[in-house]
């Protein structure tokens, strides 16, 4: 089996660095390795249309300059989603919409063994992350113990229970979700609404006084100076989509302007 490297960096006390893609093009993974600078890649496959090859190769991809790969489920059929994008060889899951501790135990239980000591609900199963091998070995039990559950905290009643959330055994990491988070509170696109940054800060705050490692998403180097300051030290920056629309709309009214002015 090879070694989770998400795993390894948070056993570490490491920070980590992660992107977003939505595309399941395996050649766009391969360029964000050739940087040599990100620890995983996280396909948001909440957002995106794909298929079960397109699992397989994104994580060949990922594989191939040694960095780890993250797989975002809809709530609705997570635990499908998420037990075959780890048998694609995603080295963790990012588990949507849960709102109360018995959805969170469920997203552990969906991700772990199925042994009398894990009490999880994977069994054995002949995909790609056993390498042609049915697995059921030593082995394979200890990488499903390995991956990492990361649990998105984006809904009124998940902020309400975070405590008790963030007490369930086996979490790993933890994400807040603005937008989700202002819809469930009625206040839809007020990201920046006083109350919602309030709660924003109370998630992370909570999170690194209970020793669950709480990750921010930004989309610029300035942004993360907050999260540092908070002691926050795993970030993901960026989504392929919004990179690409940035670029054409700044780039294209340049041109626009510039051929007006001709």
């Amino acid at each position: 089996m090879r070694p989770n490297r998400l795993r390894e960096k948070l056993n570490a006390g490491k920070p980590t660095v992660s992107t977003h893609i939505h595309t399941t093009w395996p050649s766009i993974v391969e360029a964000i390795g050739h940087t040599g600078l990100y620890d995983y890649v996280e396909f948001v496959a909440e957002y995106a249309p794909f298929d079960l090859h397109d699992l397989d190769n994104l994580c060949r991809a990922a594989e191939l300059y040694n960095m780890g790969a993250m797989i975002k489920v809809d709530q609705s059929h997570r635990a499908f989603l998420a037990q075959r994008g780890i048998g694609a060889g995603f080295s963790s899951v990012l588990f949507t919409d849960s709102r109360s501790v018995d959805d969170v135990r469920e997203c552990v239980r969906i991700v772990r063994p199925e042994t009398p000591e894990d009490k999880g609900s994977y069994g054995v199963a002949m995909r790609r992350h056993t390498y042609m091998g049915y697995g059921g070995t030593p082995e394979y039990v200890q990488a499903l113990r390995d991956i990492v559950v990361a649990i998105m905290i984006e809904k009124k009643e998940a902020v309400q229970n975070l405590e008790e959330i963030l007490s369930v055994p086996g979490i790993d990491m933890v994400q807040w979700g603005g937008a989700d988070y202002s819809v469930s509170t009625g206040k839809a696109g007020s990201r920046n609404d006083p109350e919602i940054l309030v709660a924003r800060n109370t998630v992370f705050q909570t999170a690194l006084r209970m020793g669950v490692p709480p990750r921010a998403e930004i989309q610029s180097v300035e942004q993360a100076k907050e999260f540092l300051d908070m002691g926050v030290r795993h970030f993901s920056i960026g989504t392929d989509i919004s990179i690409l629309y940035g670029w054409w709309r700044e780039n294209g009214d340049k041109l626009r302007k510039a051929i007006e002015k001709a």
